[in-house]
């Protein structure tokens, strides 16, 4: 599995092309082929990028605790997968997002590429920048999070 680390500040054209950048792509391992699954992160106002490899691995995470035949989880399975769609990286090492997307998440040119261990969220700069905790609440955070869980 890739861990993507760093944010980078790009743009995006008039097209709804954007650049991955050579950093990114360089912390690839060689099993992450040129294909993605982009999509509205559940929780934020950003848009989440997932090499194939780890969208596959989510699926199986969620089967695992899904039942279709649940009405709740079948509504769940539907939002989930409600406006994805697959992306690959051009000659150029650009990805053509979906205009649909990133007006959900009201991205028109500067954004922000956020490596979060598998995955690599696509946030408008200015809502990546406000999204930020300060020192103490992440702290705090931190330690309900972590400081009660014994490390292992």
């Amino acid at each position: 599995m890739t861990t993507f680390i760093g944010d980078f500040q790009c743009k995006i054209d008039a097209k709804g092309r954007l650049s991955l950048p050579s950093a990114l792509k360089k912390q690839m391992t060689t099993s992450v082929s040129e294909s993605f699954v982009v999509k509205k992160d559940i929780f934020e106002p950003c848009l989440v990028l997932f090499p194939m490899d780890e969208w596959e691995r989510q699926n199986e995470l969620i089967r695992a605790r899904i039942n279709p035949y649940n009405r709740e989880h079948n509504k769940f399975l539907r939002e989930f997968h409600r406006g994805k769609a697959e992306v690959s990286l051009d000659s150029n090492n650009r990805l053509l997002i979906p205009k649909r997307l990133l007006e959900l998440v009201d991205i028109e040119k500067n954004v922000v590429l956020a490596g979060l261990d598998g995955k690599i969220e696509i946030w408008a700069t200015e809502k990546y920048e406000n999204a930020e905790l300060n020192l103490e609440d992440f702290a705090s955070l931190a330690e309900n999070i972590m400081g009660n869980s014994p490390l292992t």
